[in-house]
């Protein structure tokens, strides 16, 4: 356990576990609980500090030079443990050797390079529509969001069609891998030799289409900018950053307008709200959970005094429910102007695939509100297990035709 300095009355502490089964089922109440206990919390569960606060989130997020990634950007703390992967080039390192790889991967998903995608998009969310009104009845993530984001996001890196239901599975370990190395981390290590050999292999130069985004990185790799090796680590990161998530948020898109039919009814007279929908829902159930940093020199940080070396969690998705934030931050509005959200992290490690989840997102969204009248809940629904995503992994719906 790390030193959390001289703890004292004025240093508030918790044993709340986000990592229980319990707590990642139904996070809002663990939420509450941290941000009442103080702006910044001792959790005693892992030797860590906590914050349920918008303002030192975000705070701690912009500040690279104080607060690190290079020490890992989940629970465990590459000061004093050893990574079970080996660490990202770009998520878990920090300037200098972070900048030239950022820019190559920045100018690779450039909301500009991305544009061109949009009528793709469009079209594969016609389809994807088609589809689901022949349904009627069916699944938010089997019917909607993993055949939708399985098809235009690899499309557009440049991946072949084979094994692509391997990237959930790649992804679903990486992200339970910045929690403990607990149950639910095992299990989704469970085939990690096969996934990790097709990870690998698909990202190699010769694997991809010529004309996919993939191939921009192995291009500055040409150019000297990086090297070969960070140019197939980049597009690996392109595929952890650009999946799982994005699969997660469309989930909670759909159980947002299931659960709140007046919003529904908001979008469908204004279809040209979807951007600002997609926004507020990344704020209101964010699928991503929890970033931590690392301190890289003794710090003061909300009145406490944090020694270098020691690990923060942010929870960003009771941040992005701060009432000091957001006025109503437990309403679902999709008129609330919700951009400054941190769903997408902040600062120079913010989330390198969320341009193109955006456009992914708005495309289907804006579909589904010109042609769907109503989407109703038609079961109870299943929340997924992973120590870091906030999702489902069943979601019964009912969609009608307008």
């Amino acid at each position: 356990m790390a030193d959390a300095g001289t703890l004292t009355a004025a240093r508030p502490s918790s044993d709340i576990d986000p990592f229980s089964r319990e707590n990642i089922r139904a996070p809002y109440g663990w939420h509450k609980s941290l941000y009442d206990a103080g702006p910044l919390v001792w959790m005693t569960k892992y030797g860590v500090w906590g914050t349920a606060r918008y303002d030192i989130a975000k705070q701690v997020l912009d500040d690279w030079e104080t607060y690190g990634s290079g020490a890992g950007v989940g629970l465990a703390n590459f000061h004093t443990e050893k990574p079970w992967r080996p660490p990202s080039k770009l998520l878990e390192a920090d300037p200098p050797d972070h900048t030239p790889r950022r820019g190559v991967a920045d100018g690779v998903m450039a909301h500009s390079r991305l544009r061109e995608f949009r009528p793709v998009f469009a079209e594969q969310a016609k389809l994807l529509v088609d589809n689901l009104l022949a349904k009627g009845e069916i699944d938010g993530m089997d019917d909607v969001a993993k055949p939708y984001i399985l098809k235009v996001f690899p499309d557009a890196v440049g991946l072949g069609p084979e094994g692509r239901e391997q990237l959930l599975d790649y992804g679903n370990m990486v992200f339970n891998g910045f929690g403990p190395l607990n149950d639910t981390f095992r299990d989704s290590t469970a085939a990690a030799d096969a996934v990790v050999d097709y990870i690998m292999s698909c990202c190699d130069r010769d694997r991809l289409d010529p004309n996919g985004l993939g191939e921009q990185a192995y291009k500055a790799a040409d150019e000297g900018i990086v090297t070969n090796e960070e140019a197939l680590f980049i597009v690996r990161s392109m595929l952890s950053a650009g999946l799982d998530t994005t699969v997660y948020a469309i989930g909670n898109v759909l159980n947002c307008f299931a659960e709140h039919p007046g919003e529904w009814a908001k979008l469908r007279a204004e279809p040209s709200k979807a951007r600002n929908a997609v926004e507020e829902v990344l704020r209101y159930d964010s699928p991503f959970q929890a970033f931590f940093r690392t301190t890289t020199r003794d710090v003061e940080l909300a009145g406490q005094h944090i020694p270098a070396k020691t690990k923060i969690m942010m929870s960003l998705g009771a941040a992005n429910r701060d009432p000091a934030a957001w006025e109503n931050p437990d309403v679902f509005d999709i008129d609330r102007n919700a951009a400054a959200h941190l769903g997408f992290g902040f600062g120079i490690h913010h989330c390198m695939g969320q341009a193109m989840a955006r456009l992914e997102m708005q495309a289907l969204v804006t579909e589904m509100a010109k042609r769907i009248e109503r989407i109703e809940p038609a079961g109870p629904a299943v929340r997924a297990i992973n120590n870091t995503l906030h999702g489902f992994e069943t979601l019964p719906l009912r969609v009608h035709a307008a």
